[in-house]
């Protein structure tokens, strides 16, 4: 027999975990994009096994500083848990997050039901991606999809958010997204003028913010910021954490668009603790992005998540 008041108690117990998706739905992210106040987003990788103990412990650590954690799907086409696994174990522990969603990997199918999932597990923040050629990754025998393009995948978001799917049948309750993409804001000439008409097809699809390749010298941007109304077209530039100065080096040789300084490379190479000078550098470019007047900036530590605390601190 069930007594009464244990059913109640139990019943709150099991309530509790899924208020926290619920809670976080006023979307704090897209108020304060709304608002044009300067966010902050930390890129947390979702773990390549099973154990998600490390990504939310680091997240944890920094949540109060940043207003989202975004998810990426599998970067580099390395294979990890998905960005919809990852953004619900951070939704689930009371932190918002901006989940990447990709043509590489699904069908058309695949990537409306993730959506849906999404949505119902509380993730209210998406970022349309095409995603890296898998050859590059740790599976090189991987066959891309790409059923849909990303302009597409816009589409598709459109439709679920009206209410239907891309056959037009009705759903049984909606979504309602923020959704945001990426931009080369470092293409030059004619590659520019591409970049910047894909933008507004983006923008007219219901994009409202963009996220950019690492940036380390903002007068780079100078020929793209030039080209667009920041008060309109919302950009957030990466700050990407270097690790040494042979990293700098190699990315400055090798990284196509990335342009780091010389000088840059020479202050980590002549400092004393090396690490801690590319933490600086790294917050340096955080409160440089906020003066001049950016949307807001996206921290990458591509796995050093332990030193997003000392980035953070100095900013």
């Amino acid at each position: 027999m069930i007594n009464g008041k244990k059913y109640e108690s139990s019943l709150v117990y099991f309530l509790i975990p899924h208020l926290i998706p619920i809670w976080r739905r006023p979307m704090h992210l897209k108020s304060k994009i709304e608002k044009g106040e300067f966010v902050l987003l930390a890129e947390m990788e979702p773990p390549k096994g099973a154990d998600i103990s490390a990504m939310v412990r680091h997240a944890r650590r920094v949540k109060e500083r940043v207003d989202a954690f975004l998810i990426p799907e599998m970067s580099n086409a390395v294979m990890r848990m998905s960005a919809l696994g990852g953004a619900i174990a951070l939704q689930q522990a009371g932190m918002e997050t901006v989940m990447q969603i990709c043509c590489r990997d699904r069908n058309r199918l695949a990537l409306q039901a993730d959506l849906l999932a999404a949505s119902a597990c509380g993730v209210s923040t998406i970022m349309a991606v095409s995603g890296s050629d898998p050859r590059f990754g740790d599976h090189h025998e991987a066959k891309a999809v790409n059923d849909i393009t990303v302009l597409e995948l816009l589409e598709a978001v459109q439709k679920l958010t009206g209410g239907r799917d891309m056959a037009g049948i009705d759903l049984a309750g909606t979504p309602n997204f923020l959704v945001g993409s990426t931009v080369n804001s470092h293409l030059k000439g004619e590659g520019l003028e591409t970049e910047l008409s894909l933008l507004q097809e983006k923008k007219h699809r219901g994009v409202r913010f963009f996220i950019t390749p690492p940036v380390f010298d903002l007068s780079d941007l100078g020929p793209f910021l030039n080209r667009i109304d920041r008060k309109t077209v919302h950009i957030i530039p990466t700050i990407l954490l270097l690790k040494s100065a042979g990293m700098a080096r190699y990315m400055a040789r090798n990284v196509e668009h990335i342009h780091i300084p010389e000088t840059l490379i020479s202050r980590i190479q002549g400092a004393p603790d090396k690490v801690r000078e590319c933490i600086l550098i790294a917050a340096e470019m955080v409160a440089r992005l906020k003066d001049e007047g950016f949307s807001g900036a996206c921290i990458s530590t591509i796995g050093w998540e332990e030193r997003l605390p000392d980035i953070l601190e100095r900013f």
